[in-house]
This record gives C-alpha cells, sequence and structure tokens, in this order.
C-alpha cells in the first residue's frame, strides 16, 4: 500500500467515531492546556518584568522593613523588626554626605481620594510622602510645573504632584498647575503634574499623588509607619561601592553593633526580577509534573482505546490481510491513529492554553507573548505518547492470523 492511502484509512477511521476519538483527545488536551496556559503566563510575566521593570530607577536600590512586594509579609520575623522611622532616614542621610546624589525616603497610603469642585476620585489612589528626590529614584519625569523643592520639605508645605490618570478624572480642560485639590479633606496646590508611566500587572503609575513627606506626617501621623529609602548611585561602575558605603551607613544609622545581623532589606529592580525568576521555575516544574501526569493517564486511555478499536474491527483487518495487506501496514495505520489522536489533542491544549494564559497576561496588564518552545516540545512530547501507547496495539493488530480474525464475528 502507498503511504499516502494509509494516511487516509487512519483519518477515515477516526472520523468513523468521532465522539469516541473527541473524549479520547480530551485527556491529552487537558495536559497540554494546564501546561501551556502556566507557561505562557509566565514568560508574559517574565518578558514583561525583565525588560520593562521600573519599580526603582536606573542604578538604585532600597532599604525597607520588609522583603519586595513579591513575598509574603506575614512573617514574625518582619513583623517584629524596627520600623525606619524618619529620624533614621535623617542620620543616614547626614552620615552618607555627597555619596549618592539621590536619598530618598517614601512613606505610602494607599486609600486617599481627590477632590477637586464637583469631581472626586475612587478612594484608592496612591498618596506618596517623599522629597524631590522621588522622581529620580523611582523612573518619573515632571509633565508640567515644577518637582518639589527642598524648602517644600523643610517648610512642610501643603503642595503636590498628580500623575496623569487624576488630571484627566479632575482636570478634563487640561490644566491642573495652580489648583488647590482636597487629598482626603486636606487642601493642596498642584504644583505639577507627573508624565504619563502607564500600569503593569493590575498596579497604575498613574494614579498617584506625591507630597512633602513633612506634609504627609503632619497631615496622617508617623506612629506605625516605616520608611522606605531609595539611594541612587552616580553611575553603574559605582553602584556596588555606593551600596556597600550605604549599607555600612544605615548599619550605623539604626544603631547596630557590628556583630548583628542587618535588621533591613536591600532590593533593586535585579533582585525583584530575580525573585520573579526563582518563583516562576517553581511554577514552571510544579505545573510540568502535573501536567506529565495528565499525559501519561491520557496516553493509557488511548491504549485502552486503540485496544478496543482493534477488537471491533478485527474481522476488517482479517479481511485487508487476505486481500494482501502487510503487516506493516496494518501497524502503520493503527500507530497513525494513535499518533493524530494525540496531535489532535495537543493542537487543542495548545490553542486553548495561549489564549488563557495570554488572557490572565491581558487582565495582570503584561506583555502577550506565544510560547514557541513549549508549543514545540508539547507537539513532540504528545507524538511520543501517541506513538508510545500506540505501539503495543498496532503490533497486536499486525500480529493476527487472517484466518482467526476472519472467523471472528
Amino acid at each position: 500500500m502507498k503511504s499516502w492511502e494509509i494516511v487516509k484509512m487512519a483519518w477515515k477511521s477516526l472520523g468513523a467515531n468521532k465522539l469516541r476519538s473527541a473524549l479520547t483527545t480530551s485527556g491529552i488536551t487537558i495536559g497540554i492546556f494546564s501546561i501551556i496556559s502556566v507557561m505562557t503566563t509566565i514568560s508574559a510575566l517574565q518578558t514583561s518584568i525583565e525588560t520593562g521593570l521600573s519599580f526603582l530607577g536606573s542604578n538604585t536600590f532600597q532599604f525597607s522593613k520588609y522583603p519586595n512586594g513579591i513575598k509574603v509579609w506575614g512573617d514574625e520575623k518582619y513583623r517584629n523588626r524596627r520600623k525606619i522611622d524618619y529620624q533614621t532616614y535623617l542620620d543616614f542621610a547626614r552620615i552618607m554626605g555627597d555619596e549618592a546624589p539621590v536619598i530618598c525616603p517614601k512613606v505610602w497610603d494607599n486609600s486617599t481620594q481627590a477632590v477637586f469642585e464637583n469631581r472626586k476620585t475612587n478612594p484608592n489612589i496612591e498618596l506618596c510622602g517623599s522629597n524631590q528626590g522621588f522622581l529620580a529614584a523611582n523612573n518619573f519625569r515632571i509633565g508640567d510645573g515644577r518637582n518639589l523643592s527642598p524648602e517644600d520639605v523643610v517648610f512642610s508645605r501643603s503642595v503636590c504632584l498628580i500623575g496623569r490618570q487624576l488630571v484627566e478624572r479632575l482636570f478634563p480642560q487640561g490644566q491642573a498647575v495652580g489648583h488647590v485639590i482636597k487629598l482626603n479633606a486636606k487642601n493642596y496646590e498642584v504644583i505639577g503634574t507627573l508624565a504619563e508611566k502607564g500600569s503593569s500587572f493590575g498596579g497604575n503609575d498613574d494614579n498617584i499623588v506625591l507630597i512633602p513627606i513633612t506634609k504627609f506626617f503632619e497631615n496622617y501621623g508617623s506612629r506605625e509607619r516605616s520608611l522606605n529609602i531609595a539611594i541612587e548611585a552616580q553611575n553603574q561602575f559605582v553602584y556596588q561601592r555606593t551600596m556597600g558605603i550605604a549599607i555600612g551607613a544605615f548599619r550605623v544609622a539604626r544603631g547596630l553593633r557590628p556583630e548583628d545581623a542587618n535588621d533591613f532589606e536591600i532590593y533593586s529592580n535585579d533582585s525583584l526580577a530575580g525573585v520573579f525568576r526563582s518563583i516562576a521555575t517553581t511554577v514552571r516544574v510544579g505545573a510540568f509534573v502535573i501536567s506529565a501526569i495528565a499525559l501519561v493517564a491520557a496516553g493509557v486511555g488511548i491504549m485502552n482505546i486503540m485496544l478496543v478499536s482493534v477488537t471491533e474491527r478485527t474481522k476488517e483487518i482479517g479481511i485487508r490481510k487476505s486481500l494482501g495487506a502487510r503487516r506493516r501496514d496494518i501497524r502503520m495505520q493503527f500507530l497513525l491513529e494513535a499518533l493524530f489522536l494525540s496531535l489532535l489533542g495537543s493542537a487543542g491544549g495548545i490553542v486553548l492554553g495561549v489564549f488563557a494564559g495570554n488572557g490572565l497576561a491581558a487582565w495582570l496588564q503584561a506583555a502577550l507573548v506565544f510560547p514557541w518552545d513549549w508549543a514545540i516540545a508539547g507537539v513532540l512530547v504528545c507524538s511520543a505518547i501517541g506513538i508510545g501507547f500506540g505501539l503495543y496495539p498496532a503490533h497486536k493488530a499486525a500480529g493476527l492470523d487472517p484466518i482467526e480474525a476472519l472467523r471472528y464475528e
């Protein structure tokens, strides 16, 4: 028989029982869907983080009481640490002197509402108390007006900078600078607007208001608040040197002895990406193991269906052999049927997995990707499963005695 004829017969045999074929491929589809959807989501998030991470500015690292936001904050070890207060920042800045061009304290409140005349925002604005170094330390730029000044901080002035989303919501006419807005019932003059920065991972960097840190403490209190302190090095060449000096200076400002361990966290853009990569690797391994189990189970299902098919078609096999079909032709046909079942399942799983993974990535506002490597690996693995689990049924079909097969009822 010609190879093309064997392929057509194998495909036609699957079409003769569409429901059974669909149910058989569903196991493969589920296994491939689970791994492709997870890998697509992880790849999209990792690509977005590694290419567009802007949590901190370039050459910037940060001290905080807690580990970075990717980790869980509930550990007793972190909650029992001393908070980083404003006096610690002042002592640290004095010890550092001119070693770093930017030393930026930050304190946050994420339940602020802004009001201007008859317009108001949702009570979910990120209100930040900081100083003039905030823009450089956090990759922001001025869109209109001016930045905070040292005098604004020293004299605790009621001034603010607002993000692009607040400008669009409160000032649809576009001119925000010079107007007075209310933040949680406190008046602030808008002295500048921030250029659009965009969104990432469910957060919105344009939904922010910046005020002098001294005014923040005056209006909203400082007792239970811990600062983050961002430090920017002169350039990449002195980055590690600046970090070493800053760690020593911060330990002195915290009153730590040489033998004491750090009671604060240090992180940067690279460390944030590194943490995500380690989490992504763990998730990938877990998804791979679960999917492998599902695929093996689906392979067993394919073998079972193919054995049933051999039994049902015993007489057909006998007729074909009596008409001259060779053992290898019969074996090839049944192998192709098992292979087609696996490939159909893998195709469905890849399509559904890519849509589901990218749908989740889009919801998290990450870049969309197509995981070519995992898709190709999925096709190869499913091909191996189809051939591997279809080999015994195909061998059994090829080995049937034509005389006995013709007698089968």
